[in-house]
């Protein structure tokens, strides 16, 4: 595999990974009533109670969407792959942790403008702008 392979497909693994991990986060430790129950005020909370609670004031809030647009809008301004995978990453957070508008738009802002910083450093492509001349034939 090319280093230029990889380096283009490492950040859609790790989104995908984001996506794994999210999905075991809301899945196994936010749903699941069992889960709420040890935490309902006992004298004896498992250690990962206050965890639990911050993650879940945090989508009770939409704090999870309002970052989502955050990050969008940092990628739409500043040309760079980390902040279009970041936008991405955290749209893909919002989307599991019930801020589907904002996360939708953000995942298609940072899979978007991901897609267009690759597309430039494709081999061949001489000025790093993609395909964007218009060939005519005389």
């Amino acid at each position: 595999m090319k280093p230029t392979l990889l380096r283009l497909s490492l950040p859609w693994l790790l989104l995908a990974i984001v996506g794994l991990l999210t999905a075991v986060i809301r899945y196994g430790v936010i749903e699941p009533s069992d889960m709420a129950h040890l935490c309902d005020g006992a004298a004896t909370n498992p250690v990962w109670c206050p965890w639990r609670q911050a993650v879940v004031l945090g989508f009770l809030n939409y704090g999870y969407g309002w970052a989502a647009l955050v990050v969008a809008a940092l990628a739409l301004a500043w040309k760079h792959p980390f902040t279009a995978w970041l936008a991405a990453a955290v749209g893909l957070f919002a989307l599991q942790m019930y801020c589907y508008e904002a996360g939708a738009f953000a995942v298609l802002v940072g899979c978007l403008r991901l897609l267009r910083l690759q597309a430039g450093t494709l081999p061949g492509d001489e000025d790093g702008q993609g395909d964007n001349e218009v060939q005519t034939q005389p």
